[in-house]
């Protein structure tokens, strides 16, 4: 599909032989757009301003404005400063989608904080390792079994100094609260008050101040938030992400996506606020546009369902095995999802027949992004108007991508061939913490590398083939997974599959296919191997085909291939 010109952003740009995307470029964008930084906790203040009586978070039934939660952070800032929170000093939040984390993220930045994001899926020691690797003092999390259960014997052994620990009951309505007690449905800790009263701070006591403070001079370049990787390469990293990163990326997305100023929009938060996907495109992007921002605590597939036709949320970001889950709902017919008319999916490669099936359900559009830890995260996206099947699209504004040789990463690839993707903007990190080394080998001058292996058309729209680290070595020639799983997906009776290499005597390695059939399908791993023959090679051919009920999953619900070679000792 031929592309829309943008005379604008060809005749902004001296280069544009060497940005082939120019003039693919969507009409009334500028490539060339000059960002101006800013702190991120601004973005709320902007908001608090211009849509005060708006409600900015709806949970589990209970809305509050965005005066309310522009208070309430205020509030938690001057708590935290009055805890010994300043520049430098990292403050922990564990915490699901909530009103909480909204509050304490944005408390944390204006009293000059910095952010670390943790998981609340991690282990005690995985929680303790990022503790001691990021430095971070304070945590801020919930009265829950399941949150304060991984942080107390923290405490208790010194590896954490403080923790703020709010009341989950007050995010719920009056007649939730009630229920909480009665039905017991959701464990409460038991939190040793005063046995540990130098270390735990209970919120109400954080929070009982008028919020007026004098708010230390942070620079955009002051690092925000410490993102920490997902460790699917080795030991997770801390990407310093710096206000101007976060800032520049939340203005970023927001002209792509060209909500008009006048419309309200309701944000769907499914995703992880503490993951940078959700981060940026739920949070800061919902935030910095006036959306009503509907949290999730986590994700169910009826409930989401549910609140979809309730609530009528117009912009849904997610990832592909989410839209697949919609799509492929047993009973779909009978739900409303029309509301829905900017969805976003990044995270992982998006089957072309989920995209055209989920916008056919919809009436909307589901484009396919990309990004990392590293860039904020995002760094492509395709137009809304053009779309090339199989693309993760164009660069953002002011965003530069070069395909670079995986032999010589100097030396820049011609349109169509294969190399690792880099990245140069304003969005990508200042560094890892604390590690220099790692830090250098992930630049080439001023371009980050990315990992992934692609290759950009000759209209300036990039292709993933696949991860350097997943590419399978099979008798001395390369192997791309991801070409293995888009010939699988052709097969009408796959829901999902997931393609990694096993240790083989004769080839090295050899690719193996996980997958996970539609409820009721009959198929077998013959009928599949007949089906793939004649659209692979011998050496993209699985070795073994594995059929399992589920296929595991990372936190923000991408098939994790780790788990999967980890299982095979691979």
């Amino acid at each position: 599909m031929a592309a829309k010109v943008n005379p604008t952003a060809i005749e902004a740009a001296a280069e544009s032989l060497s940005r082939p995307w120019l003039k693919s470029y969507p009409a009334g964008l500028t490539w060339a757009a000059h960002f101006e930084p800013g702190l991120v906790h601004t973005l709320l203040d902007d908001a608090v301003q211009r849509y005060g009586a708006r409600t900015c978070t709806h949970f589990q039934g209970k809305s509050l404005t965005y005066k309310e939660i522009g208070a309430l952070s205020d509030r938690a800032a001057k708590g935290l400063a009055a805890l010994g929170v300043r520049e430098g000093v990292k403050v922990g939040l564990l915490l699901p989608n909530s009103p909480t984390y909204i509050v304490y993220f944005f408390g944390v930045l204006k009293a000059g904080g910095t952010v670390v994001n943790f998981n609340p899926l991690y282990s005690i020691e995985e929680i303790a390792c990022q503790i001691r690797d990021s430095e971070t003092r304070i945590m801020v999390t919930l009265d829950l079994q399941v949150l304060f259960g991984q942080i107390e014997p923290l405490l208790a052994n010194g590896t954490l100094e403080k923790a703020v620990v709010a009341d989950f009951a007050a995010l719920l309505p009056p007649l939730k609260q009630v229920g909480l007690k009665l039905t017991r449905r959701v464990k409460r800790a038991k939190v040793s008050w005063s046995r540990q009263r130098r270390r735990i701070v209970r919120e109400r006591a954080l929070l009982a101040n008028d919020g007026d403070f004098q708010r230390p001079a942070v620079t955009p370049e002051t690092v925000a938030v410490l993102q920490y990787t997902g460790g699917t390469t080795g030991t997770p990293k801390g990407a310093m992400l710096t206000h101007a990163n976060i800032f520049i990326n939340t203005s970023q997305v927001r002209q792509w996506g060209r909500r008009p100023a006048d419309q309200i929009d309701r944000i769907l938060g499914v995703l992880p606020l503490f993951h940078v996907f959700a981060m940026t495109t739920v949070m800061t992007f919902g935030i910095a546009s006036g959306m009503e921002l509907i949290l999730m605590p986590k994700f169910d597939l009826g409930q989401t369902l549910k609140l979809i036709g309730q609530l009528r949320p117009s912009v849904m970001p997610g990832v592909p095995t989410l839209f697949q889950a919609l799509l492929h709902h047993r009973k779909i017919e009978t739900y409303d999802l029309s509301s829905l008319q900017f969805c976003i999916s990044g995270g992982a490669a998006l089957p072309l027949e989920v995209k055209k099936g989920f916008e056919k359900l919809i009436g909307g559009v589901l484009v396919e992004g990309y990004g990392l830890s590293e860039t904020s995260p995002v760094a492509t996206c395709n137009p809304f108007e053009t779309v090339k099947d199989g693309s993760i699209g164009l660069p953002l504004p002011a965003t530069d991508v070069a395909i670079r040789s995986l032999e010589d990463p100097a030396q820049e690839m011609p349109c169509g061939s294969p190399g690792e993707i880099c990245i140069a903007g304003p969005q990508v990190m200042l560094g890892y913490w604390n590690k220099p080394d790692e830090t250098a080998d992930s630049f080439v001058g001023n371009y980050f590398r990315t990992g992934d292996v692609g290759y950009m058309d000759d209209d300036g729209f990039i292709f993933i083939v696949d991860r350097i680290k997943d590419m399978i070595n099979s008798a001395g020639f390369k192997v791309y997974p991801r070409r293995v799983e888009d010939a699988i997906y052709e097969y009408p009776d796959v829901a999902e599959c997931c393609v990694v290499g096993i240790p083989d005597t004769y080839r090295g390695e050899a690719p193996k296919a996980y997958v996970r059939l539609h409820e009721g399908s009959q198929a077998t791993a013959v009928d599949l191997m007949n089906f793939l023959r004649p659209k692979l090679s011998k050496l993209e051919l699985p070795v073994a085909i594995e059929f399992r009920d589920e296929l595991p999953k990372t936190m923000i619900g991408k098939l994790s291939k780790k788990a999967l070679r980890a299982e095979a000792g691979h």
